[in-house]
């Protein structure tokens, strides 16, 4: 594990608990992130139930996912993450695991989240995380992700944050719709919808793309 990843996993095991009080209900409130997920979970139960939440974090999404139809699963880097997930949201599957080396076998899953979870990759991460993503989709099933938006450029999570009291520090990205764009076009995913948020205040627009896995789904 290189000293970025280990930073990254290192601080979300501190943030657990933070996320797990912070983010309770936050979804009611978002209906775009309804929306998105909704749309997700219909296309691809046309292709099979077996998702996983790639980022889960505290697993908030896994009863929502579930809720419409879909048999989720949770992977996350931190082990902290994990354990709260177990705690808050029992009755799914949780694994600890790298974006980069996840544990499917390829085409096992007929969908994949991504929430807020590829702004964490480095950029000379991404080729190997887009390409992972692509392998454990089965041709026809679906990605859909949530990122926020911006030039590519890093920004550092560190005293000035809403998390800066409990002194953690790592790296996130804003992506630009282009390059989110252009890797999954190059991973094998074709576009089915992408749209944004406004910006609010000083926060970037909130950026969703769902993509399909390029093939037939009876091949």
């Amino acid at each position: 594990m290189d000293a970025s990843t280990e930073e990254l996993r290192d601080a979300h095991d501190v943030l657990s608990e933070w996320y797990a009080e912070n983010l309770v209900g936050v979804l009611e409130g978002m209906p775009v992130e309804r929306a998105m997920l909704d749309l997700f979970a219909e296309l691809t139960l046309a292709v099979g139930a077996e998702v996983a939440d790639v980022g889960c974090g505290t697993g908030r999404l896994l009863p929502y996912l579930a809720g419409r139809g879909l048999s989720p699963c949770g992977v996350d880097l931190s082990p902290g993450m994990v354990e709260v997930a177990r705690r808050e949201h029992p009755g799914f599957g949780y694994e600890v695991a790298d974006l980069r080396e996840l544990p499917f076998g390829d085409a096992s899953l007929a969908g994949v989240v991504c929430w807020f979870s590829l702004i964490f990759l480095a950029p000379e991460a991404r080729v190997r995380a887009f390409a992972e993503l692509a392998r454990v989709v089965r041709p026809g099933g679906y990605l859909v992700a949530a990122f926020k938006h911006g030039d590519g450029s890093g920004h550092r999570n560190g005293p000035g944050s809403r998390v800066g009291s409990l002194g953690v520090d790592f790296d996130r990205y804003w992506l630009s719709a282009r390059e989110m764009e252009d890797r999954f076009a190059a991973a094998g995913f074709a576009m089915v919808f992408q749209g944004s948020t406004p910006p609010e205040g000083a926060e970037p627009s909130y950026g969703y793309m769902l993509v399909c896995k390029i093939g037939s789904a009876n091949a």
